[in-house]
């Protein structure tokens, strides 16, 4: 009974959805504008909204990514490591650029420091086969191979292992120290696996992402409280309009991956119709900055120059969150997949 009540006060959507969405997707600002008007009844409440459109889109958005082929993405190198002698470490290094440079869809600096990376892990391994080969002349023992990149792991120099050198916080109880160092054992080992087969551990971090942006989310809030600190405005009122802006980016997002999937679905069956939907999707992209755009404008009812010069810095700082949010998403994946 009480996991009814509380999947009925998040989750029950009325008749206020179409209402909401219309609006929501058109017409920047107006939701909240209305809010703070005090006509409220009419709409879902920005909380629900948020919640509901936040499931909605990262089930879709991680329904599409995991239908995602990553072996036609990802061009491995790992023969060029893998060679035993120089006439094969030539030829797997060719043929890897061979296949890097038949990309389509890539940046050229991107390919470009491919190539490089591939020239630098093909004349570490020739050396290193020169080295082993000396030393058979001279009966010695084999050297180390370091014509790969190494992912060892160094904490004071020195690197970590979970008996010799393990990561100690001092104010910290031991079990969390032992979780700590399980976590990163754990890392270390999947970190040659990303190369093979990232996918995991992308929809792993995607996985996270809700909850970095529900933690963020009041960040951002506080960011307009900073920025708009001379409008005398509550910061409850700065809330809702993040609220408001989150859930027009997930419905944005949801709407884009629908668009994707219908696209790839024309592609085969309806071929006419694939180019549409991606004008559609180029014109949803475009949208959504202006929108973000149009709405601070709207609710703040600044002057075109400061809305924005805030909305360009207010972007950045948001942006620089939410980079190390994902960053710390991945790291955490690596960690637990």
């Amino acid at each position: 009974s009480m996991l009814h009540d509380v999947a009925d006060t998040i989750l029950n959507i009325d008749s206020r959805i179409f209402r909401t969405l219309f609006p929501l997707y058109l017409r920047p600002g107006f939701l909240s504008n209305e809010y703070f008007a005090g006509r409220r009844v009419r709409y879902v409440t920005p909380f629900r909204l948020y919640f509901f459109l936040s499931i909605i889109a990262f089930f879709a958005v991680q329904f599409a990514l995991s239908n995602v082929n990553m072996s036609n993405v990802i061009i491995s190198d790992d023969q060029i490591a893998t060679a035993q002698t120089a006439d094969e470490v030539t030829k797997a290094h060719d043929e890897y650029v061979a296949r890097i440079q038949k990309l389509t869809g890539a940046a050229a600096g991107a390919v470009d420091a491919a190539i490089r990376n591939a020239d630098r892990k093909a004349e570490r391994r020739i050396a290193f086969l020169k080295r082993v080969e000396q030393a058979k002349t001279k009966g010695a023992p084999a050297p180390i191979d370091t014509s790969e990149d190494s992912t060892d792991l160094a904490f004071n120099d020195v690197p970590w292992d979970a008996q010799k050198n393990p990561v100690r916080v001092d104010w910290l109880p031991t079990f969390a120290n032992d979780r700590i160092n399980g976590a990163i054992g754990h890392m270390k080992d999947n970190l040659p696996r990303i190369r093979k087969d990232p996918k995991p551990f992308l929809l792993g971090a995607f996985g996270l992402l809700p909850q970095v942006l529900f933690v963020l989310m009041p960040l951002f809030a506080l960011l307009l409280k900073i920025f708009y600190i001379f409008k005398r405005r509550l910061y409850m009122e700065h809330l809702i309009v993040a609220l408001h802006n989150h859930a027009f980016v997930f419905l944005s997002m949801l709407l884009l991956t629908l668009a994707g999937l219908a696209r790839s679905w024309a592609v085969d069956v309806a071929p006419a119709l694939a180019p549409l939907l991606r004008a559609m999707m180029i014109a949803m992209a475009c949208w959504l900055p202006i929108y973000l755009f149009l709405m601070q404008k709207k609710v703040y009812k600044q002057g075109w120059f400061f809305t924005t010069l805030k909305f360009c810095a207010i972007g950045l700082c948001y942006t620089v969150m939410i980079t190390l949010g994902i960053a710390a998403a991945f790291i955490v994946s690596l960690a637990t997949t």
